[in-house]
């Protein structure tokens, strides 16, 4: 039996938003933000449903990329919508809104595109883990103490933090 040999550890980027259909210019800048993750050989990881998951996954999956869902389900008990079909590795947690807590902790980057509770919920587990967090029209919020939070416009801005970000880690080996 031949092993699988893994070369490269994956850079893995979450995006984390709505489960609701947002604004066509929300769901567009999902989509490109799933494409320009895949096109830089980046691991997508999203909740693996509908809505902002279903956006950013349905860009990387279309640009060539893994994506990762993290669903709320277990496989027992099917979720409408979940997995969305962009999904390549579905990991059913049957933690409902606990999986959060993975959603924050297994990305080297965490992005919230807009959102609600849900999204400031991992927001705020993102920063508690030093996970560093990029928001995309996300929920204005202010947090005493030293965190890693960036609130940006643009599908571009978020790409030149994601880089900054990325190059840091490297520099201090993490």
């Amino acid at each position: 039996m031949q092993k699988l040999v893994v070369k490269r550890k994956p850079i893995i980027i979450g995006v984390m938003g709505s489960h609701n259909e947002e604004s066509p210019e929300t769901m567009e800048e999902a989509r490109r933000l799933g494409e320009a993750i895949a096109k830089r050989g980046w691991v997508l990881l999203t909740g693996g449903g509908p809505g902002v998951m279903r956006a950013s996954s349905e860009g990387a999956y279309r640009a060539g990329g893994l994506v990762i869902g993290i669903l709320p389900n277990d496989r027992m008990h099917p979720l409408e919508k979940y997995p969305n079909e962009f999904v390549d590795v579905p990991i059913y947690t049957g933690m409902y809104d606990a999986r959060n807590v993975i959603n924050a902790k297994t990305p080297h980057v965490m992005v919230a595109l807009r959102g609600g509770s849900g999204t400031l919920s991992e927001i705020a587990l993102a920063l508690r883990n030093n996970t560093p967090v990029i928001g995309l029209n996300a929920p204005q919020f202010k947090i005493a103490g030293d965190n890693d939070f960036s609130s940006v416009n643009t599908v571009e801005d978020v790409l030149q933090e994601i880089e900054r970000i990325l190059a840091k880690l490297k520099k201090n080996n993490c």
